[in-house]
């Protein structure tokens, strides 16, 4: 079936996480793609671990071929006179363009929205900077972690007696920033569909991480509590944990959230029966006791048995899953066809994840792997701007491509 995005080309010079996480879900679903990369800068992630076989290199990164499938990548010295002007003689062919720098790099670069909209009126410009292009804090540099930091999301994880542990990378760059990126992008292309006009997006990726902790940011504004860290405890269930399982690091998660599932889970494990305990108070009073006597239970069970029969009581339960049991053992990502196998040119056949989302008449399954650095700059030179073998070699001499 045809791929939804079809037809769209897209120039991208975002790299790390957030930026290639969003042109990744656009190049997954047909887009055309082109990464700009130079190997006198490569993109963090070409040298960040996993590496296949754990052999480093600027091509055996799991990281980046997970962010960058379906996409084709050129190598170009934007600080080349050539190279600049190749770089706006692609972008005239295209519909989008995307950065994820801080505000002003593209602008030194010679490509900033100004310029771009000079050359093509119809282009769609998206900056990914930490702040956005404007306010006090506009020139800041950031990663996820320095986003979980700024936006509070760091101070409400970890344990009450320890310093904020955070999530890494994983919220902002992962989920609420190219999700927004991704939505802002296609409502401008419907808008240029229908007008021919372009439009320049500026995302602060602070904001989007706001959504994540609208419950807390609400808790402060209407009742003046700032929420801290709490572990896995809950300010209205208990009890409510990880407790260990039966095997070697092998967990179970549990939250009751009301009087029934706490009898159901009395019954289930054959705890003592304490009527004081009914009361949720006198249970998040009590926590860490009955922590004690749920563990000495559940770590005698398998925590996937365990788990089913509780969710047969209607009691919030799982299995803490490690990546083994999520690749070889998930039976309703395997029924979905989540994983997809693709053959990497240097790292031979890799597995990727599939997108979350079907199209009833339309493919979204990645077509192509992560691609090497530089891998197709002859064949996107050639094919959209007409160059010959011997032009791209003297480009090459002259250290335009690169």
């Amino acid at each position: 079936m045809k791929k939804i995005l079809d037809g769209l080309r897209v120039i991208d010079f975002t790299w790390i996480g957030a930026g290639s996480y969003t042109t990744k879900l656009l190049a997954d679903l047909g887009a055309d793609v082109i990464k700009i990369e130079t190997a006198s800068r490569l993109d963090t992630l070409r040298v960040t671990k996993p590496f296949k076989d754990g052999v480093p290199g600027v091509n055996r990164s799991g990281y980046f071929a997970d962010r960058n499938s379906s996409k084709k990548s050129i190598t170009l010295n934007i600080k080349h006179p050539q190279g600049l002007d190749l770089a706006k003689q692609l972008i005239v062919k295209a519909d989008l363009v995307t950065n994820n720098f801080t505000p002003g790099v593209m602008e030194k670069l010679g490509l900033g929205y100004d310029v771009i909209r000079a050359i093509s009126p119809r282009i769609v410009y998206a900056a990914m900077s930490m702040q956005g292009s404007t306010g006090p804090e506009r020139a800041d540099l950031g990663y996820g972690l320095t986003i979980t930091a700024v936006t509070g999301f760091q101070h409400m994880t970890g344990l009450p007696d320890r310093l904020p542990a955070g999530t890494g990378t994983n919220y902002p760059d992962h989920i609420p920033n190219p999700g927004h990126a991704a939505f802002a992008i296609l409502a401008a292309l419907r808008h240029q569909r229908r007008t021919g006009q372009g439009q320049q997006i500026d995302i602060a990726q602070v904001e989007p991480t706001l959504c994540m902790i609208a419950p807390s940011l609400m808790n402060y504004t209407v009742n003046g509590v700032v929420d801290t860290r709490c572990g896995n405890r809950h300010r209205d269930y208990a009890p409510q944990g990880v407790y260990r399982a039966n095997g070697d690091d092998r967990w179970i998660t549990i939250s009751i959230q009301n009087q029934t599932q706490w009898l159901a889970l009395v019954k289930a494990l054959g705890l003592p029966v304490n009527d004081d305990w009914d009361l949720v108070e006198n249970r998040r009073r009590d926590h860490d006791q009955i922590d004690r006597l749920i563990e000495e239970e559940t770590s005698k069970h398998d925590a996937l048995v365990l788990a089913a029969r509780l969710q047969q009581l209607s009691i919030a339960a799982g299995p803490v899953n490690d990546s083994r049991d999520v690749v070889s053992n998930d039976p309703q990502l395997a029924a979905r066809g989540h994983w997809v196998t693709l053959n990497h040119p240097e790292v031979g056949p890799s597995l990727y994840n599939n997108s979350p989302y079907r199209f009833s008449e339309a493919q979204s399954t990645p077509n192509a792997p992560a691609p090497l650095i530089g891998q197709h700059t002859d064949e996107v030179l050639e094919g959209m701007l007409g160059l010959n073998l011997d032009q791209l070699q003297e480009l090459r001499k002259s250290g335009v491509l690169n």
